[in-house]
């Protein structure tokens, strides 16, 4: 575990990243291990990239993982997604910038991530189920369901610093 607090200069001001908490990487190196052997398999799906990146990062976003949140926002951008879209993922609802399909995975996406309000719905299910094949809507959960994983380490550890 580490307290050191890491000092960046962005356009000439220091700016302070918060501290690792519990470098859980180095203490249980195993599962990291672990989640590197599955990675190349959990990116062999028929879910175009593109919306699960930003799958990833709305969950992580209601999640408050600050790490998780610059990386998929930065991977995201990397794969061509607009700063416009990016800006108004957290306000999808109320914005004409995405398909009825990344509507429906947003909205699978917020259910499942805050199943302490109510859950996913038949209706939230049957939604994403209507602009899904059963493989891809399975793919989408599981996907939801790891970033998930990710995030609640990432917010509860802060194992990774941002820099």
């Amino acid at each position: 575990m580490t307290s050191e607090t890491i000092t960046q200069h962005v356009n000439n001001e220091a700016r302070v990243a918060p501290p690792v908490r519990l470098a859980v990487d180095e203490l249980v190196p195993h599962n990291q291990q672990n989640d590197e052997r599955a990675r190349p398999a959990a990116r062999k799906v028929s879910v175009e990239a593109p919306l699960l990146e930003l799958v990833r990062l709305r969950a992580s976003q209601l999640n408050g993982c600050a790490y998780c949140v610059d990386m998929h926002s930065h991977d995201a951008r990397k794969g061509g997604e607009s700063e416009q879209r990016l800006y108004a993922l957290p306000v999808w609802r109320e914005t004409p910038f995405f398909t009825t399909r990344e509507r429906a995975a947003f909205e699978l996406t917020e259910a499942a991530t805050r199943l302490t309000d109510g859950g996913v719905s038949d209706e939230v299910f049957d939604r994403a189920a209507a602009q899904f094949t059963e493989v891809e809507l399975a793919e989408l959960i599981w996907v939801i369901t790891v970033i998930n994983a990710w995030n609640r380490l990432g917010a509860t550890a802060h194992p990774w610093p941002l820099v």
